[in-house]
């Protein structure tokens, strides 16, 4: 049976593979949960890209994170020089996931509960377009042939190449090349593989760079191309730069570098700058859906019924009562930093302890806090590496991916992966308790 392969590790000097982690058997998703989530992407494509074209809201909500968390306010500084020098970039590429549970409350009714939405590095695509033959096969060796029948298709990998595709067709050069920046060391390579592949099937050239890569030879012209080894980059599509450990200075000049041309980025920094967690918060403010797709009632209408409570920690009356109603219950929340990659939330007893630490002072601004969320478990086999295989009640997200493309910030494409047979969930993670 052939697995979703993770990674490839080095170790001394050779290259370790191992499965990534996942179930034996498909994960059960409410019919109604799913329709919801499926039809609700398109609305959330529209929505990051009204945030990542509003620059006022983007000032106005970051105004008090980027005082206290270098990170994002590094993010910002760039995002500020680029529009004051002018954006070179006329093609907008958008690659997102809305990652979901499903809380089922003190009243037992299950609800779509948004847990964030990725607009950098969204991975899994690849990996997941293979999972679901694994799935019918394990069906139907266990003689479930009927279920195994049931299973959706799925090929993300397929969509998020087609987005990619569109995004290098708008930029006009029919000998640009599309660029991976990814990592030095590729835990995710064979997912980014699966991408990959459907470009080079559409006679697309792929290069893989890193930041080190683009300090050392990248360069734009007078028009503000972008030219790695002797070649023009129409996209430039990032698996790397959305976790702080991986910027030296060396790397913040490649990413400036990267931002002032004319390449297609995705995402560009104002789009990873729309999905960072405060921002996520604000748009539960009544009234900001509104203001950024006005005229669009029945999308909000569509996108705040995902929505789970989520609460501003920003200095003041609203902050002091937040933290403190956290820290009396702190099994009640989750509390997020401003991070993306995963493995970055608290909960319980350590969300009380960093509240009762920041609680009066600035720093507290650098996180959210959000309604956690009660899933209900469900029995399962995970396959890990070198773990027995034993059956485990487990908890799930479903993910949705999607892509827009744009040019001159008109929309030419919005849509949820599974149109045109690309397939129509991005994964489900499931996770032991």
């Amino acid at each position: 049976m052939e697995g979703p392969l993770l990674a490839c590790s080095q170790l001394q000097s050779a290259f370790v593979v191992n499965y990534a982690p996942f179930t034996l058997l498909p994960s059960a998703v409410p019919r109604a949960l799913f329709e919801q989530a499926y039809a609700v992407q398109q609305d959330f494509n529209l929505l990051v890209d009204a945030v990542s074209q509003n620059r006022e809201f983007l000032e106005q909500t970051l105004a008090s994170t980027i005082k206290v968390d270098d990170f994002t306010a590094r993010l910002f500084r760039i995002y500020k020089q680029v529009l004051e020098e002018g954006l070179a970039q006329n093609v907008f590429l958008g690659i997102n996931r809305s990652d979901y549970m499903f809380d089922c409350g003190l009243e037992g009714t299950a609800a779509l509960r948004q847990i964030e939405i990725n607009t950098i590095a969204a991975s899994f695509g690849g990996l997941t377009s293979r999972t679901a033959d694994v799935h019918r096969l394990v069906l139907k060796v266990l003689g479930k042939s009927e279920e195994a029948s049931q299973l959706l298709p799925n090929n993300p990998a397929k969509g998020l190449a087609l987005g990619i595709a569109k995004a290098w067709e708008l930029y006009g050069s029919q000998r640009a090349v599309v660029m991976f920046l990814v990592e030095d060391v590729q835990r995710n390579i064979f997912d980014q593989r699966c991408v990959e592949n459907e470009l080079w099937n559409r006679n697309i050239r792929v290069l893989r760079k890193r930041f080190r890569d683009v300090f050392e030879q990248g360069s734009l012209d007078a028009s503000r191309r972008l030219y790695m080894d002797g070649q023009e980059v129409a996209v430039v599509y990032y698996r790397e730069g959305y976790v702080p450990q991986v910027y030296d200075e060396q790397n913040w000049e490649a990413r400036l570098l990267l931002e002032r041309s004319r390449a297609v980025k995705c995402p560009d920094i104002a789009t990873q700058l729309a999905g960072t967690k405060k921002v996520q918060q604000e748009l539960s403010r009544q009234g900001t859906l509104e203001k950024l797709l006005p005229g669009h009632p029945e999308a909000i209408a569509r996108i705040r019924a995902t929505f789970a409570g989520l609460y501003s920690l920003d200095e003041g009356e609203e902050g002091d009562r937040m933290a403190a109603t956290a820290i009396a219950d702190p099994d009640r929340f989750v509390l997020k930093p401003q991070r993306e990659g995963g493995g970055n939330n608290l909960y319980g007893e350590e969300l009380r302890e960093v509240l009762e630490k920041v609680k009066d002072s600035p720093e507290r601004t650098s996180y959210i806090l959000m309604d956690k969320i009660k899933p209900q478990p469900a029995l399962n086999y995970l396959l890990r590496a070198h773990s027995p295989l034993q059956v485990s009640e487990c908890i799930s997200e479903l993910g949705i991916f999607g892509v827009y493309d744009g040019f001159g910030r008109t929309l030419v494409v919005v849509k949820a992966l599974g149109e045109k047979g690309c397939g129509p969930v991005a994964l489900i993670k499931s996770g032991q308790i």
